[in-house]
């Protein structure tokens, strides 16, 4: 990893900063819409794929307020995209991760904000706008949780391990991820699926979950969560390193069950999702 020129330690408060002012912007249009305002929805990749005002309005004020902070790094974001930097910090900004169910009325969906170098994240932010819990990490200091230092659970055996997981939007790929549910669902405790990856990353790294997967996560999904989970002590697979259990997946766990879950999901054909 090149040298940034910075500490970790200022990019996750400026991180933290960030995501709070946007987690505020985004409450405010919840808590709009919940009253009966209105919000314009379009949608993506398929029609169960959507984005509302309120996640460009977010990520708008962040790629604004980074711009002062932090002139001249390129900010790669959900919405507008962007281009990742070589050898300096690249901001990876999910302004809304849950939107469905931010746009149903459900609190269960965060404002996502990491700095990365050379593709790897060294500081980040997951704040919930609805609850205020803020989630955060450097690398080699720790995650925490409202000043809180956070460390993953230590489950005895992968058959009393609660599970989270995800599905895609689009219906056949959705399908065959809950046949590997299907399969899964007799060798651990229980599977929870909260639809908002950043807050299931996170919620391992509380111990809130014993360990968590999902095909299909974008670099905005899992580049904070994935290292408040990995300073919190998990095992962290990012996609592109686990063949075994598809290009695209994502996988953290407690250590204890990590290597027991890899190959149960492995022998259920993970690969092939």
């Amino acid at each position: 990893m090149a040298d940034v020129g910075a500490d970790e330690l200022v990019l996750k408060k400026i991180a933290e900063q960030v995501a709070a002012e946007a987690a505020e912007l985004v409450r405010s249009a919840w808590e709009s819409l919940r009253a009966g305002g209105d919000l314009r929805v379009d949608t993506k990749s398929a029609e169960t794929d959507v984005v509302t005002a309120a996640d460009r309005e977010s990520e708008e004020l962040v790629r604004a307020r980074l711009a002062v902070l932090r002139p001249g790094e390129p900010v790669l974001g959900e919405e507008g995209g962007g281009t990742a930097a070589s050898g300096g910090v690249t901001w990876v900004v999910d302004p809304i991760d849950g939107t469905v169910n931010f746009l149903y009325g459900l609190p269960d969906f965060a404002v996502s904000i990491a700095a990365q170098v050379d593709g790897v994240s060294v500081a980040g932010a997951v704040i919930e706008p609805v609850s205020g819990r803020c989630w955060t990490a450097a690398r080699g200091e720790g995650a925490w949780l409202d000043g809180r230092r956070l460390s993953v659970s230590e489950p005895e055996r992968l058959d009393l391990a609660l599970v989270g997981t995800g599905f895609a939007y689009v219906r056949e790929r959705r399908v065959r991820q809950a046949a590997l549910v299907a399969a899964l669902a007799g060798e651990v405790r229980d599977i929870r699926r909260r639809g908002a990856g950043s807050l299931d990353l996170c919620a391992t790294a509380a111990g809130w979950l014993d360990a968590y997967f999902e095909h299909g996560l974008h670099r905005w999904d899992w580049a904070a969560g994935g290292l408040v989970a990995e300073e919190a002590g998990a095992t962290v697979l990012l996609p592109g390193s686990a063949p075994d259990l598809g290009e695209d997946m994502t996988f953290v766990a407690a250590p204890p069950i990590a290597a027991q879950l890899r190959e149960r999901l492995a022998a259920h054909g993970a690969a092939g999702i």
